[in-house]
């Protein structure tokens, strides 16, 4: 898993609320269990009109918010079924935060173990990240996981955000389940020897 220290880019608003796993990534696209190659399936229901091309109205289609790598949405994003599909095809378009007052339980702890960094900020903040990003299409945020914040160029988006210890230790060392297990290989050794295992 590629670490998250810093990341600078733009940032799409998407206000809606409940926004569920089959929308970020429809069931059709479930089949294969590869990890990768999932950017086209990313809100493809939305992205695309019935025809298969672009529909212009949605905000990853727009110009401004094309390469856009922040997502800013409504609260409760990742909810409905526990598919891992949804943050592989995230990442894979190149969206590595997703910033929302809430999140489902099971999609947030997804994103952790896949590298996308799910920032919980409250509503107020939310809000004013939203408006910024519709008044002002292309604006680019800095999310910094290592000093804890969250700015635009001009600073006037400047904030502190908490997160749990432990994620922000295995998101910016790169460590899924994994990689957290094979950190503690030694001690696994020794105790293993200890034991006559």
């Amino acid at each position: 898993m590629d670490p998250f220290t810093k990341l600078t880019g733009v940032v799409a608003p998407i206000d809606r609320v409940n926004i569920d796993t089959d929308q970020i990534i429809p069931a059709v696209f479930l089949k294969s269990i590869e990890r990768t190659g999932f950017e086209d399936a990313l809100f493809s229901s939305w992205r695309y009109n019935t025809d298969g091309s672009p529909n212009p109205d949605f905000v990853l289609n727009k110009p401004a918010y094309k390469n856009a790598n922040v997502l800013v949405a409504g609260p409760n994003f990742g909810c409905g079924s526990s598919r891992e599909h949804a943050p592989w095809a995230l990442r894979d378009y190149g969206i590595k935060c997703v910033i929302s007052t809430s999140f489902a339980d099971i999609f947030y702890n997804n994103c952790f173990k896949n590298g996308v960094l799910p920032l919980v900020l409250p509503p107020e903040q939310v809000r004013e990240i939203m408006d910024k990003a519709e008044s002002d299409p292309g604006i680019e945020l800095t999310v910094d996981l290592v000093s804890q914040r969250v700015w635009d160029e001009s600073e006037e988006i400047s904030i502190n955000f908490e997160i749990d210890a432990a994620r922000k230790d295995a998101l910016v060392n790169g460590l899924d389940d994994i990689g957290l297990t094979l950190r503690m290989e030694k001690d696994i050794a020794d105790y293993e020897s200890k034991h006559g295992l």
